[in-house]
């Protein structure tokens, strides 16, 4: 599937919020409107809250499956942040 060779890691992608999970959010990737990418919580910031429902969330493609075509993606907003 293009869509996770196209967004391989380190890859920067931008996309609307449409989900809230336990383990994340679930964002809409901008420019592939068939694919939803899982921004997992592995290490949520302290004083950090998960971006709303409708909300444009960024981040960096850390990793991904080409056999399952799945990327999951770390919140911009994270990067650097201490847990």
């Amino acid at each position: 599937m293009a869509t996770v060779t196209a967004q391989s890691a380190g890859s920067k992608i931008t996309g609307e919020v449409v989900g809230r999970r336990p383990f994340g959010v679930l964002m809409r990737m901008d420019g592939v409107p068939d694919a939803i990418a899982p921004a997992e919580i592995t290490r949520m910031p302290l004083g950090v809250e998960l971006p709303a429902l409708g909300a444009l969330a960024s981040g960096e493609v850390y990793w991904h499956d080409d056999r399952n075509h799945q990327v999951r993606v770390r919140l911009d907003e994270w990067q650097g942040a201490d847990a």
